[in-house]
């Protein structure tokens, strides 16, 4: 479990540094004052004044935040804010700033992807073989065949297949598929398993291949978009109350989904160990940029529809109101990750 623990804490760390360093260069490079930057919360284990900047690291690591001048007028309590303040910075500079620290997110993906496809197998899209009273068998598929869209949606990765059957909850799909190098069409209707509670197309898909060269910077594009579409379909089912609570983890329920990854792979060497957790830091990290993207206040989504409604309206919501709607945002979204800490615990002590 210690070395799980330190893995996570690579893993987290690397994700909060490159999201908190995104904001931190774009405010920069903008002019706009950087009054603090950290990683990690709690008490100062560190700190040191370099310039305008105070640059620290906290106990806990669970977070971090680039503090801007300007930011928070109700929590800085301070009224007179030059022009290199975050409050007076042009709108789309300011908008540019806060989608920074998700757009961090998704490159530092990208970048981790196109390693992890270049040095292990991919999984592409074939049929290998299939369940008895397969749905698939009955729209006249066989193994071998090469699945290449669903309902339009392209397909590159057997993982795309598993999710948009998954959503599909039973609908018709319309698949594309490839056999001996001719396309032919058929509509998929899903059977439902009352065991699973859930519906089945009937095929187990993988056929594992090698890319090679530039095909690794489209592939790695492939599966970032993959890991995207998990995230907030996923998150529209929570919404649907399709998830439970159990579903959601913090901190706790990561590092124990670190520590059943990396048992489970240990016994392949070193190199697994390392494309396994690889894998596991481009989910995280896209998943980290969307959660902030959310239009929920104190999250960088939830700030940006102030501005953007500054762009539509003329002219700027007043701060002391917005300042209030993400101190409140702030106290909700602290008082979930209460929650959700309590509930891993208890979910995992069971």
């Amino acid at each position: 479990m210690i070395v799980s623990v330190l893995i996570f804490l690579l893993i987290f760390g690397v994700l909060v540094t490159s999201h908190e360093f995104g904001h931190f260069i774009i405010a920069k490079s903008g002019g706009i004052r950087v009054n603090e930057f950290f990683i990690g919360m709690g008490p100062t284990l560190w700190k040191k004044q370099k310039g305008e900047t105070l640059y620290s690291i906290k106990l806990l690591p669970i977070g971090g935040a680039c503090v801007f001048d300007g930011l928070d007028p109700i929590a800085e309590e301070k009224g007179d804010y030059d022009e290199r303040s975050f409050l007076n910075a042009p709108v789309w500079r300011r908008i540019a700033t806060l989608f920074a620290g998700p757009f961090a997110n998704f490159l530092i993906a990208y970048i981790l992807a196109v390693i992890l496809v270049s040095f292990s197998a991919w999984n592409f899209p074939v049929v290998n073989k299939m369940t008895e009273d397969s749905a698939a068998a009955e729209a006249g598929m066989q193994p071998g065949d090469k699945i290449i869209s669903i309902d339009g949606e392209k397909v590159y990765m057997s993982g795309e297949v598993t999710l948009i059957s998954q959503f599909a909850e039973g609908s018709p799909m319309d698949i594309v598929y490839e056999r001996d190098g001719v396309r032919h069409e058929t509509t998929l209707i899903p059977k439902f398993s009352e065991e699973d509670q859930r519906y089945y197309m009937g095929v187990y898909m993988g056929e594992y291949g090698e890319i090679k060269g530039a095909e690794a910077l489209k592939y790695a594009w492939y599966e970032v978009r993959y890991y995207f579409r998990t995230t907030y379909r996923s998150l529209a089912l929570l919404v649907k109350g399709k998830l439970s609570k159990d579903d959601v983890s913090g901190p706790v329920g990561m590092v124990k989904m670190v520590d059943d990854t990396y048992e489970e792979v240990r016994p392949y060497g070193i190199s697994a160990v390392i494309l396994t957790m690889l894998s596991l830091t481009v989910l995280l990290s896209v998943n980290l940029g969307v959660m902030n993207l959310l239009p929920l206040p104190a999250l960088d989504g939830g700030r940006l529809v102030f501005q953007f409604i500054e762009v539509i309206i003329g002219k700027p919501v007043p701060p002391e109101k917005e300042g209030f709607v993400h101190m409140v945002g702030m106290i909700a979204l602290m008082g979930l990750m209460v929650f959700v800490l309590f509930n891993d615990i208890t979910k995992f002590t069971r």
